[in-house]
C-alpha cells in the first residue's frame, strides 16, 4: 500500500493506543475523545485490512497482526522524522518534531533547565515543534528505548542498555504525612512507634521496601506512578508517602505537609538526561543534548 499523511496520522494514533494500553488511556496523551480515537483506529484497520487488537468489555488486546504493524509503525515514524530532520539540516537549521519525556513535577525544581533550553533552541529554529509527554519513570526510558522520544528527563535505577545516561543533579525526597494523619501533631518520641503502623505509598521512583530499606510498613493499599497521586493520597490524611521536596514545599508552606525525621527518612536519587545511541544522526537531538549540557553545565 502507499503511505499518505493520513496514514501517518493514524499510525501515530495506533502506536499510542498501544503504549498506553487502550483507548481510553490514550486519551490524555492525544488530547482526543474516546469516540474519535475508535473511529480512527477503525479507519486503520479498513485501510490495512487487518484486525489490530480486540476491545470490548474483557478489556483491550492487540492481536498478533497489531504486534507486528506497531513494530513496523514505530520504524516507519522514526525513519519519517530522521528524514525531515536531515532533510532540514541541509538547509542549515533545526525542524522538526522535537519530543521530551519527562517525569512530573520537575517545573516546581528550581534546578530544572527545560524551559531555558526550550527558549535557546526555539531561538534556532523557528520551525521546531515541541512534544513534551510527562509519564512515569519507566516510561521515559521506554519512549526513548524505541524512538518515540528523542530525549528524556527522569530518574533509573537500572539503565537500558542501548541507552546513555548523563547525572544533571539529584533530587531529595523526604517521608511526609499530612494534618489529620497521627504522625503529623506526635511528638518526636512518639514517631517511632507510631511509623510503625502507618501505611506507607508504594511508588514507581524507586522499589519501595527493598531500595530504601527504611523498615516501614509497605502494605501495598496505596500505590501510585506520579507524584501528583502520591501527594492525592497524603493530602487524605490516611497516607504516608516520599515526595520531592521542591514539590512538597507547597504543601510544608500551608502548614498542611510535615517532613518525618527527615534526617533519617530521606533520600537521593539522580535526575539523569537519557538519549539512545540510535538517535546520534539526528541534528535535532544533538542540539537539544548539547543545550541541555550548557544549561545545566555537565
Amino acid at each position: 500500500m502507499q503511505v499518505h499523511d493520513v496514514d501517518l496520522r493514524l499510525l501515530r494514533v495506533f502506536v499510542a493506543i498501544v503504549e498506553c494500553g487502550g483507548l481510553s488511556a490514550a486519551e490524555s496523551r492525544l488530547n482526543i475523545g474516546r469516540s474519535t480515537i475508535s473511529a480512527h483506529l477503525s479507519d486503520l484497520e479498513v485501510r490495512l485490512g487487518i484486525k489490530l487488537c480486540k476491545r470490548g468489555r474483557s478489556g483491550f488486546e492487540i492481536t498478533d497482526a497489531g504486534a507486528i504493524t506497531y513494530q513496523a509503525s514505530i520504524e516507519l515514524l522514526q525513519q519519517c522524522e530522521a528524514f525531515a530532520n536531515t532533510v532540514a539540516s541541509s538547509k542549515n537549521e533545526l525542524s522538526g518534531r522535537l519530543s521530551i519525556a519527562m517525569i512530573d513535577t520537575m517545573v516546581s525544581d528550581p534546578r530544572c533547565a527545560i524551559p531555558r533550553v526550550i527558549a535557546k533552541l526555539k531561538g534556532k529554529g523557528k520551525n521546531i515543534q515541541f512534544d513534551i509527554n510527562v509519564c512515569e519513570a519507566r516510561e521515559v526510558e521506554t519512549a526513548v528505548a524505541n524512538g518515540r522520544s528523542l530525549v528524556g528527563i527522569g530518574v533509573s535505577r537500572h539503565h537500558i542498555r542501548g541507552l546513555d545516561y548523563t547525572a544533571l543533579h539529584n533530587e531529595t525526597n523526604f517521608l511526609y504525612c499530612a494534618v489529620g494523619h497521627p504522625l503529623f501533631e506526635c511528638e518526636d518520641k512518639q514517631i517511632d512507634e507510631l511509623i510503625k503502623e502507618a501505611e506507607v505509598i508504594t511508588s514507581n521512583y524507586m522499589r519501595d521496601k527493598e531500595s530504601r530499606n527504611d523498615g516501614l510498613n509497605y502494605q501495598n493499599s496505596a500505590v501510585a506512578y506520579h507524584d501528583e497521586g502520591i501527594a492525592h493520597l497524603i493530602l487524605s490524611g490516611e497516607f504516608i508517602g516520599y515526595l520531592p521536596d521542591h514539590y512538597a514545599q507547597f504543601w510544608v508552606d500551608k502548614g498542611i505537609f510535615k517532613a518525618i525525621q527527615p534526617s533519617k527518612y530521606h533520600y537521593d536519587i539522580p535526575v539523569v538526561l537519557i538519549t539512545s545511541k540510535t538517535n546520534a544522526s539526528s541534528p535535532l537531538a544533538n542540539a537539544m543534548i548539547d543545550e541541555i549540557r550548557r544549561c545545566y553545565s555537565v
